[in-house]
């Protein structure tokens, strides 16, 4: 198997809140949008909306659970004002604060927040490497 992640899919209580959330409040660019599912491009991955039972279903499992989800999406940036400035933007469109960006252990600049459903995500500033697209078209 190549090693790729092609696309991540949230299970969503309210389909049409999380639409807004990423695209009004994050100006995530939705590529499509059926009854019940929701796509966006988010330059070489993409992140998929889908009701929450609907997605259980799909995948052969219980929807009931709550707490921690044992995973965060990373979105990494080029320096610790824009982890600032990203964060920020997400809180104006809805989201919950976390953790305030600070400094962090491994050496780096992050914080997190959660959408509208509880999904973490880590708004990071890496000094060592840079993760994220390096082709211009994915800038």
């Amino acid at each position: 198997m190549k090693p790729r992640m092609s696309m991540i899919t949230l299970g969503v209580d309210d389909l049409n809140r999380s639409i807004e959330f990423y695209e009004q409040g994050l100006g995530f660019p939705r590529y499509g949008h059926e009854e019940n599912v929701a796509f966006f491009n988010l330059n070489g991955t993409w992140l998929g909306l889908y009701g929450r039972q609907a997605l259980a279903e799909d995948a052969g499992v219980p929807a009931e659970g709550s707490g921690f989800n044992a995973f965060a999406i990373a979105h990494n940036v080029e320096s610790p004002a824009e982890v600032e400035a990203v964060m920020n933007e997400a809180l104006r469109a809805g989201a919950t604060l976390v953790k305030r960006p600070q400094k962090v252990f491994w050496g780096g600049f992050s914080g997190y927040f959660k959408d509208p459903d509880g999904h973490l995500w880590e708004i990071a500033h890496n000094p060592f490497a840079w993760i994220g697209p390096t082709d211009d078209t994915d800038a």
